[in-house]
């Protein structure tokens, strides 16, 4: 099997990129023409709008996330280890700066500027999200690895709010440690050893 990009997969790596440095409306396809350095007739034979070429990549962005906390789940069984890994993945990319803030996080922050399609999946992404956490949460407090102070779903819209708050404040203050800084009391409060 070949480790090679497609044109596609170049044009919507490119995209990520370009959202994560200006938004939705900071680009266009002139811009990414000049970055994967093709025309930008072939990005519309690709996509034959900026609607569908953003749909389609936070569509993979929810499929990879999906992916990606299921193989979480196969090799990390105590629920709090998978909320610290899980938080611990986007201290990395805060830190390393391979994602410095999570696309979907961006594009939530237009939603109302967003065209339909784009919105909807975003919101499609963030509902995955919280579905997630939900049952992250439902089976730490079985299992006695969380303690929560609500219900599930309560506790996973708060885990989502600190993770994206703590982004924020990472990239505002353009200091990743912040990052750990909000993110170290907010998994403590979940610790069933925590006082």
């Amino acid at each position: 099997m070949s480790n090679l990009l497609t044109t596609s997969d170049e044009i919507i790596n490119c995209t990520k990129q370009l959202i994560i440095a200006g938004g939705y409306n900071g680009f266009s396809y002139a811009d990414i023409a000049e970055v994967v350095g093709i025309r930008k007739a072939s990005i519309h034979h690709h996509f034959p709008s900026k609607v569908d070429l953003v749909r389609k990549l936070v569509m993979r962005y929810r499929e990879d996330g999906e992916a990606a906390v299921a193989a979480l789940e196969r090799n990390t069984q105590n629920s709090l280890e998978i909320l610290k890994a899980y938080a611990g993945h986007w201290a990395e990319c805060i830190e390393d700066r391979s994602r410095p803030f999570c696309v979907c996080g961006l594009l939530a922050s237009e939603l109302p500027a967003l065209p339909p399609e784009v919105a909807a999946e975003v919101t499609s992404f963030f509902r995955f999200l919280s579905t997630w956490l939900t049952s992250i949460m439902k089976k730490g407090a079985a299992e006695g690895s969380l303690r929560l102070s609500d219900t599930p779903s309560v506790e996973a819209e708060t885990f989502i709010a600190c993770i994206y708050g703590a982004m924020l404040s990472a990239r505002a203050y353009n200091k990743p440690e912040v990052f750990a800084t909000v993110m170290t009391p907010a998994l403590k409060r979940l610790s069933p050893t925590s006082n």
